[in-house]
């Protein structure tokens, strides 16, 4: 099996998984429903987006047995929206209003990053520096932790913080890491480093990047 089967399979069964909640709890409150919308929508948008442009790192063959870890460890995630409905709580409507802005930010961001990555890479290989990536080195990182933030203000508890920082110390920031060790072997890397940030935007500075006069036909593009 692939890597991408059991985060599909996680992906596909959230949607179901929240609206069996609501029934189990009798929770059908504008919170509930709220969550429902946005992280069953997520979901969705994933599923979509692995048959539109999916990712490369999503494509390794791995084990059975670590394909059931790897469903089990994100299936933590479920975490939130059981104790958001299993309790009952009612997020305030300016927290709601809020969660989904930083939501829809970082659906942009995610997906839109995602896509320009894909799509450049298919026609040019090499180092990615416009766009969306010319401020941040992972916009798309950066989206995905917008995402499972707007869902953790919703819960208004600690665990789903204390997860989503798990996965970012011991998931994005590693991949983050290993990503800027293989575009290092490109020499405007550096040139590239200190005009952008590792997941933040650097939003002062030029983000251009001098056309290297010798390679004027070497496309940007991105790992």
């Amino acid at each position: 099996m692939k890597s991408k089967h059991f985060i599909n399979l996680h992906k596909a069964l959230t949607f179901p998984f929240i609206l069996t909640l609501m029934f189990v709890y009798q929770n059908f409150q504008v919170g509930a429903w709220v969550y429902l919308a946005l992280h069953g929508t997520y979901g969705l948008l994933w599923l979509l987006k692995d048959q539109i442009y999916p990712d490369k790192q999503w494509e390794q063959e791995i084990s059975v047995g670590t394909g059931i870890l790897g469903f089990v460890s994100v299936s933590l995630y479920w975490i939130a929206p059981f104790i958001l409905i299993s309790s009952g709580s009612q997020p305030p409507l300016p927290l709601v209003a809020a969660a989904i802005s930083i939501n829809i930010i970082g659906v942009f961001l995610a997906y839109t990053g995602d896509a320009q990555k894909y799509y450049t890479l298919k026609y040019n290989s090499g180092l990615i520096t416009e766009g969306f990536f010319a401020r941040s080195r992972n916009t798309n990182y950066l989206g995905e932790i917008l995402i499972y933030g707007s869902f953790a203000m919703l819960v208004q508890h600690w665990l789903p913080f204390l997860i989503l920082a798990a996965f970012i110390a011991a998931i994005f920031i590693t991949h983050m890491r290993k990503k800027d060790i293989s575009l290092s072997r490109y020499p405007e890397f550096a040139d590239y480093k200190t005009r952008s940030g590792l997941l933040l935007p650097r939003l002062f500075g030029s983000a251009t990047l001098e056309p290297k006069k010798d390679n004027l036909a070497d496309k940007v593009g991105q790992i």
